[in-house]
């Protein structure tokens, strides 16, 4: 109920049974309005009547062709409409008492004579309600307020559902599904501008991956001639140069391995093993002298490309490893989706920086670039990898102290 679609659905269907109902109820109180009393003093009159004409006389009651006979046996008297009846009788002042009975399946006004006979004058019963009319009448209201209420809030929320499918569909290469401009003149206006606007984007992501990799390149040529440079340089001076200049080239390395990644377009594999993968990068980390532990399961087979899940899983386990004091690595299986826990015991992250991990050559703090060499793109590339292969990063602070780096990657499809 808290989505816009079921709330305008609910609105529009209470606000038209609401009118349909207080219609319906100003139409029975105009067309059908309690009768009883009328019906009571009409027949009462009707009794007056034919008492004065038949005068006790059983011989007038069959003249007219009235049935007479003994008086209504207890069995076969209607109290409510008797009572009824009588009750508008002694409205009039008069002494006269009728019974209204049912004899033989039909309903008579019996009105007393001489000698203990009675006269039977049909009764008809009160004319139909029109409450059973106005119930199903109200019932169709209801059914078709609901059948436009839904039509209705589909047709408000279709520009919203459009905005949310081409938000989704935006690609690394921030292109969008093309929208088809049909509709209403505000649905074509909106998809327009979202056609627009995919266009602008895709141009721009273009243009910043073309700079990125421009100047990564452009960068090496003047790096080459300052290391040689340097080479002239007194010893006490060309650590310090080298160790910039190196510094500089991880920067530019990286830059361009992030843009190589925004605009790979290689087709995913299935069945990507992911406990040799986690294996081999442990492996390879423990032989650098960093503390990795991994527990992994057997036979768990993801969809990726191989060589790039090694990447973004090696830079996330050597970044726990390396800034975390070492890195315990463990995975399972929820659902349709392999699952990956990296943990460390560092500092962890403060809460306000954490939304920002993900951004390129974001560190924590500046002294970290001192102390441990490194562009600030692992993390960046990791994810534009993981999201390339559907999967998915959060990275929080454990309550025990350190971090916690969470992948999750669809598993592969069987067959």
């Amino acid at each position: 109920m808290n989505s816009l679609h079921a709330r305008l659905t609910l609105l529009l269907m209470v606000a038209v049974t609401a009118v349909a109902v207080l219609a319906a109820f100003v139409t029975y109180s105009i067309v059908d309005p309690p009768r009883r009393q009328t019906f009571d003093l009409a027949f009462a009159q009707e009794a007056r009547l034919v008492s004065a004409l038949l005068a006790g006389s059983a011989e007038k009651a069959a003249s007219f062709g009235l049935k007479t006979g003994p008086a209504p046996r207890a069995d076969e008297i209607r109290h409510q409409q008797t009572d009824g009846v009588n009750g508008a009788l002694a409205g009039f002042g008069e002494g006269l008492e009728v019974i209204v009975a049912t004899v033989d399946t039909s309903a008579y006004l019996a009105i007393p004579l001489q000698h203990d006979i009675w006269a039977y004058v049909p009764f008809p019963a009160l004319p139909e309600s029109a409450i059973r009319p106005l119930a199903a009448y109200l019932m169709i209201v209801v059914l078709g307020s609901v059948a436009i209420a839904i039509l209705a809030a589909n047709k408000i929320v279709s520009p919203l559902r459009m905005l949310e499918t081409a938000i989704a569909s935006v690609g690394p290469d921030g292109e969008m599904l093309r929208i088809d401009e049909r509709g209403p003149v505000e649905v074509r206006a909106t998809a327009r501008a979202l056609n627009r606007l995919s266009s602008r984007l895709k141009v721009a992501m273009e243009s910043r991956m073309r700079l990125v990799a421009a100047a990564g390149h452009d960068l090496r040529t003047p790096m080459t001639r300052m290391r040689l440079r340097a080479e002239f340089l007194p010893l006490e001076e060309q650590e310090t140069w080298l160790k910039d200049l190196e510094e500089l080239d991880r920067i530019a390395d990286s830059a361009i391995r992030l843009v190589r990644e925004e605009v790979a377009d290689q087709p995913a594999e299935d069945g990507v093993a992911l406990a040799p993968l986690l294996a081999e990068i442990g492996a390879e980390l423990r032989e650098l002298g960093l503390g990795v532990d991994w527990e992994v399961s057997p036979g768990i087979l993801v969809a990726g490309r191989p060589l790039a899940l090694k990447r973004a899983l090696r830079n996330l386990v050597d970044n726990a490893a390396t800034h975390g004091g070492g890195a315990n690595v463990r995975m399972r299986t929820e659902g349709n989706s392999a699952v990956i826990e990296i943990d460390d015991e560092g500092p962890g992250i403060p809460e306000a920086l954490l939304a920002r991990v993900f951004e390129p050559f974001f560190r924590v703090d500046a002294g970290r670039r001192k102390s441990r060499p490194g562009a600030g793109l692992g993390l960046a590339i990791a994810k534009e990898i993981l999201d390339q292969a559907g999967g998915t990063i959060r990275v929080e602070n454990r309550p025990q102290g350190g971090l916690r780096q969470t992948v999750t990657l669809p598993l592969a499809k069987p067959g």
